[in-house]
């Protein structure tokens, strides 16, 4: 399958040498073969503010010079025509494969998890990297075949909460390793256990990823607690210890406090927010360079846990988390 690089490798270069040769003089052929191409991203969903958001990001802030995200394609019409309006994106596509041959780069990003693997698939085949917006997707077995399938066609693939993946989260991990051992955590943050946008999943990664991150991808079994619209859960690690989860209703925002031998202590950053986030530059590091920030095993771990819980949602009880094998 032809893609925007290896079409450029093949005719780009001797393309555009052979008509500069023919209409411009030679001391500006020179000039501009030196230039660098400028980077293209493509992004399938407009639902989400996310896609307004990145579109903000690469062409009015121009965080990352030289890269621009020129194609989107919307669940509707109205959400792709918004997302160009506020995100300055030029290009609307009927289908999103008519993307192909025409990006370096691909961002999926609905609002269920259940939509986002199948229309990255042409993409990863064709050597495209790409960032999966959290939640990577709704079923780990699937997230399992899909990062299977980009490992052999080596296209890299990542996903995360900006949450999670943070300066702020970096920075209370190197904390943590002078801290000692914990044996209770509790984190407090929002999550709707009936969003129609897949319930757990939805918000779910916000509250779950960074406790990966600091803890560890090893969390064993999970329980919801219900009584009426109020709601929690327990974690467990290999290690023992445990994790409770407070689902907020009322306030958005995230915090989080472990118990120490000192008594009970808030998790807290001590860096200043820095711009772009960790989460962008790690993205695009990633598109430029192919190295991903975060192991395939990671990410389908996240799923597993989010899924465990929501098995949980439904029966009441302890569900284990199943693992990679």
């Amino acid at each position: 399958m032809t893609t925007r690089r290896s079409f450029l490798k093949k005719t780009g270069k001797g393309a555009l040498l052979s008509t500069a040769t023919l209409t411009t003089p030679l001391g500006l052929v020179s000039q501009w073969a030196n230039l660098p191409k400028p980077f293209i991203i493509g992004i399938i969903g407009a639902e989400n503010s996310h896609t307004a958001g990145f579109g903000k990001l690469f062409n009015i802030d121009k965080a990352f010079p030289g890269m621009e995200v020129k194609y989107v394609w919307g669940e509707t019409q109205e959400f792709a025509k918004t997302a160009m309006e506020k995100g300055n994106i030029p290009k609307m596509v009927k289908d999103p494969n008519e993307m192909l041959g025409k990006i370096d780069a691909l961002i999926v990003d609905h609002r269920h998890g259940k939509f986002h693997l199948e229309p990255a698939i042409p993409f990863i085949k064709a050597g495209i990297p790409a960032f999966i917006d959290k939640p990577f997707c709704y079923r780990a077995e699937k997230g399992k075949e899909f990062l299977k399938m980009a490992r052999k066609y080596g296209t890299p693939v990542t996903s995360f909460s900006s949450i999670a993946h943070s300066y702020e989260t970096f920075d209370i991990m190197e904390q943590l390793r002078d801290m000692g051992s914990f044996n209770q955590v509790v984190r407090y943050g929002p999550v709707d256990l009936e969003s129609k946008y897949g319930g757990i999943f939805f918000y779910g990664a916000h509250i779950v990823q960074p406790l990966l991150y600091m803890f560890g991808d090893t969390v064993k079994k999970v329980q919801v607690h219900k009584n009426g619209k109020n709601s929690s859960a327990s974690l467990v690690f290999e290690n023992g210890m445990m994790a409770s989860l407070i689902f907020t209703t009322k306030k958005y925002g995230w915090r989080t406090y472990v118990e120490t031998d000192d008594g009970i202590q808030e998790l807290t950053s001590r860096v200043e927010e820095k711009k772009p986030a960790k989460n962008y530059a790690d993205m695009v590091h990633m598109f430029r360079t192919g190295e991903e920030p975060r192991s395939h095993r990671s990410i389908i771990h996240g799923v597993a846990v989010l899924e465990a819980l929501e098995k949980s949602v439904a029966t009441g009880k302890w569900e284990d988390v199943a693992h990679w094998n």
